[in-house]
């Protein structure tokens, strides 16, 4: 997610006291980021900005007029700051609070990701939490999000539908207290609805599978990985991550594993790594053997490039950025845990953490209702939007040996050794 704090700073032309938005800017880490990772913005020039914005006729969700706000955020830095605005800019300029947190914790997103988000949002919560049914981030949901706080200025969060949640304070502390409390109180309720339905004996349906023993897992996994590899790399190489801790494998193993993989993630920071959807491999791992899973694994892939094709087909607009790789960048195999995908060793092993949210938001979400995915239109509109386009060619050049694995002999000194630290470098 990303946060954001309103201070008084010295405007640098007229030496006045004027009021500054900072707030997590495009791209980055929340956990690593540093003064840098923000953007500097007048906090008037933004609100002015709902006049131009009102004055025009095509305005709307998702309209041009929506998508053009975002380049208009430059006319209202401050101090030339570089760092580029987030689409969530106008979410947390306009709520009247000093400081805003927007995040995306698993036990909130299963909420926000259930059929009834909207009535479990307020029997958690009561009134002091707004609900805002799902919209894609940007204008027209910061102007939602003020509605609600002008007509229940008694609340202090909003429940975003399929995506997470947002809360405030005119205290720093106090905000990111009451945001570390609503986390909990939707653990703890899930936790309770979760037990009372049978826990961990009954998540996901029950056991449809049971886990291969480590040295099966690895035997079979070094029969398949290196094809594998090879598929899922036909337009660009992958580096995989390997991952068959309990969790993953009580997933994978379970009854209802197909059917909600197969509706996809819900939140737009998941699938945006993951894929819309995993692929889901239905291997028995106790009456079937390696090569029974590499024809499954073929027929599979194959299925999922048709699948995401037509998907492509169905949802583009006019003006949409040409189909991605159709590859799977989450394999799921029971008996054996998951296998994800990216173009570094770094990348996979994210793409992995987000797939395992996932898992966690639908255990949750089936835990106190019935999980939902986003429409296919809107994930569409949300993984090809040009404004994510615009992001993904302001990343940095890949380095030269991205996507490779390379095998150093004799490392450990003398001329392997600076070859292992040329490599790196």
């Amino acid at each position: 997610g990303n946060t954001s704090s309103k201070a008084s700073e010295k405007d640098p032309l007229t030496g006045q006291p004027v009021e500054v938005l900072w707030v997590k800017g495009s791209g980055g880490d929340l956990r690593t980021s540093t003064r840098e990772n923000f953007s500097s913005l007048y906090q008037q020039k933004l609100i002015d900005l709902q006049d131009l914005y009102g004055n025009r006729e095509d305005k709307g969700l998702k309209s041009p007029a929506e998508d053009e706000m975002v380049g208009m955020y430059t006319h209202a830095t401050f101090n030339l700051n570089p760092r580029a605005s987030s689409i969530d800019t106008p979410l947390h300029s306009f709520i009247p609070a000093k400081f805003v947190d927007h995040m995306h914790p698993n036990a909130i997103i299963a909420i926000a990701a259930s059929q009834n988000c909207e009535k479990l949002t307020e029997e958690i919560f009561g009134g002091e939490m707004g609900y805002v049914p799902w919209m894609r981030p940007g204008f027209e949901l910061g102007l939602a999000m003020q509605e609600i706080v002008k007509a229940k200025p008694d609340v202090k969060s909003i429940m975003m539908g399929q995506h997470g949640f947002i809360s405030w304070d005119d205290e720093e502390k106090a905000c990111y207290g009451y945001t570390l409390d609503c986390i909990e109180k939707a653990a703890a309720y899930i936790e309770e609805k979760y037990n009372a339905k049978g826990g961990d004996a009954t998540v996901f349906g029950g056991e449809k599978y049971q886990t291969l023993s480590p040295e099966q897992r690895r035997e079979t996994l070094a029969a398949i990985l290196p094809w594998l590899r090879g598929q899922v790399s036909q337009q660009k190489r992958f580096i995989g991550t390997v991952q068959d801790d309990a969790k993953i494998l009580r997933f994978v193993n379970s009854k209802d594993a197909a059917r909600l993989a197969e509706l996809g993630t819900s939140c737009p920071d998941h699938f945006l790594r993951t894929k819309i959807k995993p692929l889901y491999v239905e291997w028995n791992p106790q009456s079937e053997d390696a090569a029974a899973l590499k024809n499954k694994l073929a027929a599979g892939l194959e299925a999922y490039r048709e699948d995401y094709a037509e998907y492509y087909a169905m949802c583009k607009h006019d003006n949409s950025p040409a189909m991605r790789d159709p590859n799977p960048t989450v394999v799921l195999i029971p008996g054996i845990g998951m296998v994800a995908w990216g173009k570094d060793k770094s990348e996979s092993r994210v793409t992995a953490e987000f797939y395992n949210c996932a898992v966690e938001v639908m255990r949750g979400a089936e835990a106190i209702d019935t999980y939902i995915s986003l429409p296919q239109q809107e994930a569409f509109d949300i993984e090809y939007w040009l404004l994510e386009e615009a992001k993904l060619k302001r990343m940095p050049a890949e380095k030269e040996l991205a996507r490779q694995v390379i095998i150093v002999v004799g490392a450990g000194s003398g001329i392997g050794k600076e070859t292992a630290h040329r490599l790196v470098k």
